[in-house]
């Protein structure tokens, strides 16, 4: 899936490959954005940004072990 350019969807799916998982996202508009956090996906499959409250699904699931 292509990363999103506005968080106006439901929710976010992230690949393994664009991990770690920071919001905003790098293919986000400039003037829409917020500072960047990075957020724990890893563990529950799922994040929501503290600051937007968007939520981040990682495709897969969670994964266990290291990275």
């Amino acid at each position: 899936m292509a990363l999103p350019t506005e968080l106006n969807q439901k929710f976010v799916e992230i690949q393994p490959s664009d991990l770690p998982l920071h919001c905003p996202l790098a293919s986000q508009k400039l003037w829409n954005t917020h500072p960047r956090v990075f957020m724990p996906i890893e563990k529950t499959g799922e994040s929501r940004c503290p600051y937007c409250g968007t939520l981040y699904k990682l495709a897969g699931g969670a994964r266990s072990g290291g990275h």
